[in-house]
């Protein structure tokens, strides 16, 4: 069996009422894609971000007439910002296994890989850390994390303790813990990013070495200072942070910073300037790895 879907470029503030009218008229689902290719990372507490501009698929069965929900979209004055893209054949698949196949185990650097469920290691003497795709972020396929964790295979030394802040998912945290580090701590404002890390910690069997807390408990802990400080977030939260983030790194430490694009990098080495010392940048698709030392 295949199925029709129409496609529709939109703005934000007409998704609701777009998806409306095509449940409306027999969509079995409907689906969002970023127009514009906007990066949207590590939304706050309660946040569900959406890019400015939309496209909005809707599937539906071979027997609806699709030309005559689309003339109806176009003649809806309260749909103006709505622009009808294209009509397409959707051969029926095993959807499951599709969006499995797109997950295959992935190498950063030497010896680590991430490695999903359903997968068996690629080579079994590696380094290899169990992640499935879930709601937080960190899967290892934005550059943003892929930088960070190649950097964790060079330089992770035995018996660190880090500090993973904003730890999405906990990729960074365990692959600090599989690498060699003696305690590492995960915080995170999401409460789903906490329960990602528990559960993905517990999955790698490092759970007596990664220690999740959300920001608060974070505020009101004595966790002392850490050999490694991480932040994969954004460049504005990073330049707010960074008087709070140094304080955490003890002297000589490092300090590893992404989420932060190529024309904002200048402003956040400045932000920590007074702190630390930083190499020369890693960079990759436009993101970029700030890599520093605290002044010893």
């Amino acid at each position: 069996m295949s199925w029709v879907k129409l496609s529709f470029n939109t703005t934000k503030n007409q998704l609701e009422l777009l998806e409306d009218v095509l449940l409306g008229a027999g969509a079995l689902t409907v689906s969002l894609e970023d127009a514009e290719d906007q990066p949207l990372l590590e939304p706050g507490v309660g946040e569900m971000p959406l890019w400015d501009t939309v496209v909005m698929g809707a599937l539906f069965e071979t027997g609806v007439d699709t030309d005559q929900v689309v003339t109806g979209i176009q003649q809806n004055p309260a749909l103006n910002n709505c622009a009808y893209l294209a009509t397409e054949i959707v051969p029926d698949e095993d959807w499951q296994r599709v969006w499995m196949d797109r997950f295959q185990p992935m190498c950063f650097g030497r010896r680590l890989w991430i490695c999903p469920s359903w997968s068996d290691p690629v080579d079994a003497t590696a380094v290899n850390l169990m992640l499935d795709p879930g709601l937080a972020f960190g899967t290892g396929t934005h550059p943003t994390t892929e930088l960070c964790l190649k950097w964790l295979d060079s330089h992770m030394q035995p018996n660190w303790t880090a500090l993973d802040y904003g730890c999405g998912s906990g990729v960074l945290a365990i692959a600090s813990a599989l690498l060699g580090a003696k305690m590492t701590l995960a915080v995170d404002n999401d409460p789903q990013a906490i329960l990602a890390t528990r559960e993905n910690a517990l999955l790698n069997r490092v759970d007596a070495v990664v220690n999740e807390m959300s920001v608060d408990e974070f505020l009101l802990s004595d966790s002392g200072q850490f050999d490694l400080v991480m932040a994969n977030i954004l460049a504005g939260p990073l330049i707010e942070l960074a008087p709070f983030l140094a304080a955490q790194l003890r002297q000589k430490g490092c300090l590893i910073l992404s989420g932060v694009l190529e024309e904002q990098m200048d402003d956040v080495v400045k932000a920590y300037s007074s702190w630390c010392q930083f190499e020369e940048p890693e960079i990759k698709e436009g993101w970029v790895l700030l890599k520093g030392h605290r002044f010893g």
